[in-house]
């Protein structure tokens, strides 16, 4: 098929449902009905590369998830023969079209100006892959962003999306930042998310019932932040205090992160440096906590105001026992 110019191409991608229908809201194009594909110039099949590509505002649209771009490239293979163990679980007919009969999409690609959204999560970005086989997409380019009701994650090398595993990954000045303001910074973060609807647990009856209020409430559908995990520079900012380590990890239900590795906590002039450190981002308090084999150290400046309030006992040993004061004036 050539390219169409000048008006509108369409062009609808039959599906082969494997398992139940997902009710979340999040990015999710294994699963769900038909795919309908649309373009300004129009659609192509090439049959030697396998390939389906639409070109000019291209829009695909699969159940409550669609992928905007300049282009949309298709990739499609042969079905496994009857009785044969499937490659992959989601397979994408393209029995609409008598030249591609048998054949099924496994890889779509989005180029330009890229935007997959649903009705309550988004991610932006140049260029996005998305391998059906493994119900992962890749995001590259510049001003990477995955928005959700509940948080917003950036990244300047790649993004990594599996909404089947309930996880996201950040590479690169990778920042995640909560609808309630708290902000946790690293080279690489890795967020997970909580499943919309319990897999497990009570009667057949309340699934479903918790199923029905999942797909009603959109934010219940987007999934919540459940835990994050940081590694590399890892920065974490409340109100009044910046602290910095090698990893870490945030659990927002508590509000509590704990960091790990040459931390440092800053509040004004004021610093403490230790191996771990809990910080409750709920209020603002930071506890630096000592090695099994070390003491805590720290530089207290007596006339700065942000000293009074300063959470961290630069003196405590693990046993709860005073050890000696860092010499003043010089930092450790």
């Amino acid at each position: 098929m050539n390219p169409a110019h000048g008006f509108a191409a369409a062009l609808l991608l039959g599906l082969s449902m494997t398992g139940t229908q997902a009710h979340a809201q999040q990015l999710d194009l294994t699963r769900g009905g038909p795919i309908d594909i649309t373009a300004r110039d129009g659609i192509e099949w090439r049959q030697v590369d396998q390939q389906v590509i639409a070109r000019g505002d291209a829009v695909a649209v699969r159940g409550n998830v669609t992928v905007t771009g300049d282009q949309l490239i298709a990739w499609y293979r042969k079905k496994p023969a009857a009785g044969a163990q499937p490659v992959s679980q989601p397979a994408v007919s393209l029995d609409s079209d008598a030249s591609t009969a048998g054949n099924e999409i496994y890889r779509l690609q989005a180029e330009g100006h890229v935007r997959i959204f649903t009705q309550t999560d988004e991610a932006l970005g140049d260029k996005a892959t998305y391998d059906l086989d493994q119900a992962v997409m890749v995001m590259t380019g510049r001003h990477l962003k995955l928005t959700t009701p509940n948080d917003v994650i950036t990244a300047r090398d790649d993004l990594e999306y599996w909404p089947q595993k309930h996880m996201a990954v950040a590479r690169g000045d990778a920042v995640v930042v909560t609808n309630d303001a708290r902000r946790v910074a690293a080279d690489t973060l890795v967020a997970y998310t909580q499943a919309a609807v319990p897999a497990t647990g009570g009667t057949q009856a309340a699934v479903n019932q918790a199923a029905v209020k999942t797909t009603d409430d959109p934010l219940a559908a987007s999934g919540k932040l459940e835990r994050v995990e940081a590694f590399g520079h890892v920065s974490v900012r409340t109100t009044t205090d910046t602290v910095t380590g090698d990893r870490g990890v945030y659990v927002p239900d508590s509000g509590m992160a704990r960091l790990g590795g040459n931390v440092q906590i800053t509040r004004g002039q004021n610093q403490l440096n230790g191996a771990e450190a809990d910080v409750n981002m709920k209020t603002g308090i930071a506890k630096l906590i000592a090695s099994n084999a070390g003491r805590v150290h720290g530089l207290v400046l007596p006339n700065d105001q942000s000293s009074k309030s300063l959470a961290s006992d630069p003196t405590a040993k693990p046993n709860g026992k005073p050890g000696p004061t860092a010499p003043a004036g010089r930092k450790p």
